[in-house]
């Protein structure tokens, strides 16, 4: 039995699926049953990652765990873990975490998730995703009203990779001997600007987009209207002063799977309809 958590999310949706389709036992961690849609055979186990406590009945009978990072007590959290039994962690991290730089908000709480599963006691393996492709779905409000995508951070390229691929990497170490202790990044595989990815994207809608850069006062004031401020810095860390690059084309998802990395194009024909 693998429990997923985050399984409604970006990779968590395209995890329960791949484990499905292996034919494996999965239980999706939810704090509301009511919510989400799953796969049929899927099990549906109740608990709140921020209450560790609350996990108990979720845990019973689990030998793998997908987590995702963050939570207010992970050392709670992986202690719960440790208990049940559960034999192997694979922990959705980033690439930031790599810098050890605990001054930056987004990298710390990586980091600091990264600390508790490997002092757990419990097999583990990390994955260091760039920026998710998925990411684009951020312009579906901008183009529900025209064909203009107002992006921050325009000159900065990322080698973006597919949550389907982030899901076929964890797959993989959840249920193949051969992958504990190990740090994997990941990347698509081709890096592309904001304005590549809208090109990509209009041609995938039949639709004539145009990409225009934000300054750097209007991404911050956007950005804060919806975050934190020490995690705009963060980004604006990443992105404006150059502390993280994720440009970088990795050939780590075809090692793992055996299979190359999707790109764009594809992801975008995949996700078209989201964007109508």
């Amino acid at each position: 039995m693998i429990l997923v958590t985050g399984s409604t999310g970006n990779v968590g949706a395209e995890l329960v699926r791949a484990l499905v389709e292996a034919g494996e036992r999965v239980r999706a961690l939810v704090r509301d049953p009511r919510r989400g849609r799953l796969p049929d055979g899927v099990e549906v186990g109740v608990g709140d990652l921020n209450q560790p406590e609350s996990l108990a009945g979720a845990l019973t009978g689990v030998r793998g765990v997908f987590l995702l990072p963050g939570y207010a007590d992970m050392p709670g959290l992986l202690n719960q873990i440790r208990l049940a039994g559960v034999e192997r962690v694979v922990l959705l991290s980033g690439g930031s975490a790599g810098s050890g730089d605990t001054n930056n908000a987004v990298a710390r709480y990586m980091i600091v998730s990264e600390g508790a599963v490997r002092e757990a006691g419990v097999g583990w393996t990390f994955l260091r995703p760039g920026a998710f492709m998925s990411n684009a779905l951020r312009w579906v409000p901008q183009l529900r009203i025209g064909d203009v995508v107002r992006v921050p951070f325009g000159g900065v390229r990322a080698a973006a990779v597919d949550p389907y691929d982030i899901a076929a990497v964890a797959a993989r170490a959840l249920l193949v001997d051969g992958h504990e202790g190990q740090i994997y990044r990941l990347s698509g595989p081709e890096s592309l600007l904001p304005a590549d990815q809208v090109a990509v994207l209009g041609k995938a809608l039949g639709r004539e987009l145009r990409c225009e850069e934000l300054s750097n006062a209007e991404a911050r004031a956007q950005m804060e209207a919806s975050m934190p401020a020490e995690y705009v810095d963060a980004f604006f860390s990443f992105y404006v002063d150059g502390t993280l690059d994720e440009s970088q084309v990795l050939p780590t998802v075809r090692e793992v799977t055996g299979q190359p990395s999707r790109t764009f194009e594809q992801w975008a024909e995949a996700h078209a309809d989201a964007f109508h």
